[in-house]
């Protein structure tokens, strides 16, 4: 039988224990497991599942390296392996520029600063006891190559699905084989049987995503060229109103689930398909919030 999802789940404000009962409730579900943004306090939430639920799987996708110490992480971290059961995965990774930059974090190399973090967190963990899979994001090649050589895992957001066994075979062979190692990816997800409006909300959420540089060139590599020139252009005209105009079809097909319940399912098949062993499912509503767009991707999967 095909597993069922894993889903993404932020704790907002005004609404924490009842996203501590929504991550008990995909637990009774069935579902494969929940993993946090760092918005919300990820890693907060992640303790609370370590102590309210028993079989999810459950960790950050992701934490931002640039906002403790490694050691400091590693003392967190290694608490909530051992709380968890063995349940818990660290997702780490270098956030973006600009929300580092309203932060006043510094942004530095990435490929630089995420093996000197592995490197640092490790030493802590000498102390703190066992520590959990560490499982890099990543998008282009050389941060999937690290991930294949210094970590536990690795975690794509907003990846092209056509572009997955490219990305995959820039892992060690014998990481792409082993089940234990963490192959996941955050995908956009809107069910509804109006699929217009469905991919209206996605492109408001992937309007942010094209406007950054580094997603710029991956879409580009994976064979959008044409649609991010476009946007490249408007950006630097000042047209940011006409980037959701310019996203495609093909391109939000590609990179997202939408449509009726029997579309995002056949989709989630495919992702499993390309060798993401954790596709990890972001839902959003057309007539609601996080809440609402969880509640009709488990209805789908029921």
């Amino acid at each position: 039988m095909m597993p069922k999802p894993s889903l993404s789940l932020a704790a907002m404000p005004g609404k924490r224990l009842a996203t501590i009962e929504l991550a008990q409730e995909i637990e009774r579900r069935g579902f494969s497991g929940v993993y946090c943004p760092s918005f919300g306090d990820g890693l907060g939430l992640c303790e609370a599942m370590a102590l309210r639920t028993r079989t999810l799987r459950f960790g950050t996708a992701i934490a931002n390296l640039y906002t403790r110490h490694p050691h400091d992480y590693a003392v967190t971290a290694a608490f909530l392996h051992e709380i968890g059961g063995g349940r818990f995965a660290f997702g780490i990774g270098v956030s973006h520029g600009p929300v580092n930059k309203r932060m006043g974090l510094q942004t530095g190399k990435p490929l630089a600063d995420v093996r000197r973090f592995v490197e640092q967190m490790r030493e802590g963990g000498q102390r703190t006891g066992a520590l959990p899979p560490i499982v890099l994001a990543t998008l282009r090649r050389r941060m999937v190559e690290l991930a294949g050589e210094i970590a536990e895992g690795a975690v794509w957001a907003n990846a092209a699905r056509s572009y997955m066994p490219t990305s995959l075979s820039f892992l060690p062979a014998p990481r792409r084989g082993d089940d234990a190692f963490f192959l996941g990816n955050m995908i956009p997800t809107c069910i509804s049987e109006d699929r217009a409006a469905a991919a209206a909300v996605l492109k408001k959420v992937l309007a942010g995503y094209v406007i950054l540089p580094n997603y710029q060139a991956y879409w580009i590599e994976a064979g959008y060229e044409e649609e991010m020139k476009a946007m490249q252009k408007a950006i630097a005209e000042g047209r940011r109103d006409d980037l959701q105009g310019l996203m495609s079809d093909r391109w939000l097909r590609d990179c997202t689930l939408f449509g009726t319940a029997s579309e995002v399912r056949e989709g989630y098949e495919a992702w499993l398909a390309t060798g993401i062993r954790t596709p990890i499912l972001v839902a959003s509503s057309t007539s609601g919030g996080q809440f609402k767009g969880i509640e009709e991707v488990m209805a789908a999967f029921d």
